[in-house]
């Protein structure tokens, strides 16, 4: 089971990208647990997490979650933000994978 942890600044605004996320990984018959929170929780869910991919209007934020994600051994990307807008579930999740991979 792989993790995948979104956060956004009130961690609503990735929920439907969670879904679009969890379809796409079902077709392909991937199990992953996806979940999304927002910045304030990041440091408290990070520990049950594989990857971290954080929204683009969090981008500013980068570097704070890079020392979390590191003290806890799991990389960290911003989420493209094309990707973002369109909700496009299967290129979010296929760079959450690719993290994982590397």
């Amino acid at each position: 089971m792989k993790n995948i942890m979104l956060a956004c600044s009130a961690g609503m605004s990735t929920s439907l990208l969670v879904s679009k996320m969890e379809e796409k990984a079902a077709e392909k018959g991937i199990e992953v647990n996806i979940w999304a929170v927002a910045q304030d929780k990041v440091v408290k869910e990070v520990e049950k997490a594989d990857v971290l991919l954080i929204g683009p209007q969090m981008r500013f934020m980068k570097k704070k979650y890079t020392v979390v994600a590191e003290e806890h051994g799991i990389p960290l990307d911003v989420i493209d933000p094309i990707a973002y807008g369109r909700v496009d579930g299967e290129a979010v999740l296929n760079k959450a994978l690719e993290l994982m991979e590397n």
